[in-house]
């Protein structure tokens, strides 16, 4: 598992983003949207548990403390694997006729129907 450092300046429980009021913006970088609901349903100890399996992913070089950079890393990992499901789930409403394509008129249609 994962060691905490000795450094002064890691985050107190309840702290919370500087742009965003709340936990749930750094839950969502940190895991995802899907899984930070998942999460929500979790006991304090079965949250813990998984965390602690995240956090040795994390951990690429397996040193038991996580840098700046390997946390970089996963976000970002975190971060592409969102926008590529939230793009194959609207793709489907975007691609009326089913090739595969999206042409400008279905995307008209699909984001300005009711308008046009």
């Amino acid at each position: 598992l994962g060691k905490p450092t000795a450094r002064q300046e890691r985050a107190r429980p309840g702290a919370q983003h500087e742009d965003r009021p709340g936990f749930q913006y750094d839950h969502e970088a940190f895991l995802g949207k899907e899984e930070a609901r998942s999460f929500d349903q979790l006991s304090p100890e079965e949250s813990r548990q998984r965390l602690g399996k995240i956090v040795d992913r994390i951990d690429d070089n397996k040193d038991g403390y996580l840098t700046t950079e390997e946390l970089k890393t996963w976000i970002k990992r975190v971060q592409k694997r969102y926008i590529f499901e939230n793009v194959a789930k609207v793709w489907k409403d975007y691609d009326l006729n089913k090739d595969n394509k999206i042409a400008w008129e279905e995307y008209k249609q699909a984001t300005y129907g009711y308008y046009l």
